[in-house]
């Protein structure tokens, strides 16, 4: 778990913060860590019989603090620290910026 929490999952959600994930992005994710922690664990063996952990084992390995979660509370710590910064920071006027006027009704051309 040391070696997954401290080198892969930071290289999977790198600059997750800025990220639109979609309900098929998060189970994507949620299959990739599944598959990367049973590989981790490895097998077990009941009564000399080897299977592979299913879902509910692996949630319990990991105490259901799976990967969506943590880019949920990056996205958090990271909008604390715009928040953070100063008025005439770059990221704290996108942050603070309304649109003026209205968009256009019905679809946009193509050229």
């Amino acid at each position: 778990m040391k070696i997954y929490r401290t080198m892969i999952r930071p290289l999977v959600t790198y600059s997750s913060e800025t990220w639109t994930l979609t309900a098929k992005d998060e189970n994507n994710l949620r299959i990739f860590e599944r598959q990367t922690l049973r590989k981790i664990f490895g097998p077990v063996n009941i009564d000399n019989i080897w299977k592979t952990r299913n879902n509910m084992e692996i949630d319990k390995l990991i105490e259901g603090a799976d990967i969506v979660r943590f880019i949920k509370a990056q996205r958090i710590k990271w909008l604390g620290h715009i928040q953070r910064i100063d008025q005439a920071g770059p990221a704290r006027k996108v942050l603070d910026w309304k649109p003026m006027g209205t968009r256009a009704v019905g679809r946009a051309r193509q050229r």
